[in-house]
């Protein structure tokens, strides 16, 4: 991970959220994990209602790639980054799933912080819409 060193703080988070993406894609659990700040809050879509720390998120992570055999889709879309010096907040569009045929769409949202000179991030949350009568997750939706 580069420490963006010249770029804008929102350039440098662009560049920090591409390289987290990129690790999911690659289904690479170290690379993923350090994007997170030690004492991550994150609020997914999958499992339990909050994860506190990155090691118990890490947890989260390898259990939710070992759903997803074979190639793994995870694409950023519609991104707005809000960032100042020290501080970000971002909000994206998510593709997710283990290919084609099953992926579905969720929300994020993010708080970053730089620590040492690197974007972490300190909040997570993902979230799908859903369908309050039948409470299943509406994943088929399109931007």
């Amino acid at each position: 991970m580069s420490t963006h060193t010249g770029l804008s703080a929102e350039t440098a988070v662009m560049e920090s959220l591409d390289d987290w993406a990129a690790a999911v894609r690659t289904k690479d659990i170290d690379a993923i994990t350090a994007h997170y700040a030690a004492e991550i809050v994150a609020f997914d879509a999958i499992a339990q209602l909050q994860f506190k720390g990155r090691e118990a998120y890490r947890e989260h992570w390898a259990s939710c790639l070992a759903q997803c055999p074979g190639e793994m889709i995870f694409e950023l879309h519609e991104e707005v980054i809000y960032a100042e010096d020290q501080v970000a907040f971002c909000h994206a569009l998510i593709r997710c799933g283990g290919d084609a045929k099953d992926a579905g769409w969720l929300r994020m949202s993010g708080g970053l912080r730089r620590i040492e000179g690197e974007w972490k991030l300190v909040h997570e949350h993902h979230s799908a819409p859903f369908d309050p009568r039948s409470g299943r997750a509406l994943l088929d939706l399109v931007p």
